[in-house]
This record gives C-alpha cells, sequence and structure tokens, in this order.
C-alpha cells in the first residue's frame, strides 16, 4: 500500500489541507464511461474518495512526503527478500545440528517461542505507548 499511496494517491495535498481534500488513492480508467466514479476530492484532484484511514495512519507514524512512502515500500520489499533469504540460509545451508532440533516439533516450538516472545513485546509496547498519548501531537499538529 504505500507504493500504491506513492505513486496514484494525493496524499501531500491531503497533508496540505485535511479538512477540505478527501483522501483519495485510486482513479477509475476512463474505459467505457467508469471514469464517472471519479469526484472531485479537493485540491485539483479527481478521483475515488477512501476511508480505510491509511492516510492517517501515515501520518500518525510520522510519514509527511511521497518520498517517504517511496523509501518505506522499497525498504519492505528489500527486507522481505533478505528475510526470503534468511529464511533459506537458516533452513537448509545452517541448520541447526544438534539432536533436539532434528525433531520437527522441538523446531516448530523453537519458533514459535520467538514469535510468542516477539509479539508479546509488541504488544507490550503498543499498551505503554497508547495510553500515554505519545502520538497524539502529530494527530494535533497535522490538524492545526
Amino acid at each position: 500500500m504505500y507504493f500504491h499511496g506513492a505513486r496514484f494517491s494525493n496524499y501531500e495535498a491531503w497533508l496540505s489541507d485535511p479538512t477540505h481534500i478527501g483522501p483519495s488513492a485510486q482513479v477509475v480508467w476512463p474505459i467505457v464511461g467508469q471514469e464517472i466514479l471519479n469526484g472531485d476530492v479537493g485540491g485539483g484532484f479527481r478521483g475515488i474518495q477512501i476511508t480505510s484511514g491509511f492516510f492517517q495512519i501515515w501520518r500518525a507514524s510520522g510519514i509527511t512526503s511521497e518520498l517517504q512512502l517511496y523509501c518505506t515500500a522499497i525498504g519492505a520489499l528489500v527486507f522481505a527478500a533478505l528475510m526470503l533469504f534468511a529464511g533459506w540460509f537458516h533452513y537448509h545451508k545452517a541448520a541447526p545440528k544438534l539432536a533436539w532440533f532434528q525433531d520437527v516439533e522441538s523446531m516448530l516450538n523453537h519458533h514459535l517461542a520467538g514469535l510468542l516472545g516477539l509479539g508479546s513485546l509488541s504488544w507490550a509496547g503498543h499498551q505503554v505507548n497508547v495510553p500515554t498519548g505519545s502520538w497524539t501531537g502529530l494527530v494535533e499538529s497535522s490538524l492545526a
């Protein structure tokens, strides 16, 4: 969604005036009359107004330009390729030789424990950051 938002949306126009410009990340091509779906969302952009909340999430996370959306998309693609290689390397080339790792159930428990641990850390961070309101300054400054 980051690349789609950077390439096909009016994200920067929406950031400049979020109360008068509607978020739009899609323009319908004029093939057989569907261009009637494109409405004026403000800022000289004609498209379908979206209500998914992606623009608000991106703004709350600190993304303030289409370039940052592009960089995030490319970084995620590179990181996904790196993780794919790491998974292949971890399982096929550098598989542990310990006896308890040769059992499929033990290997599954090892990986599930890692996922559960990271999930617990993420949830704990969410529980700490959301009630403290550390994100409210971002929202208030974008509406001012």
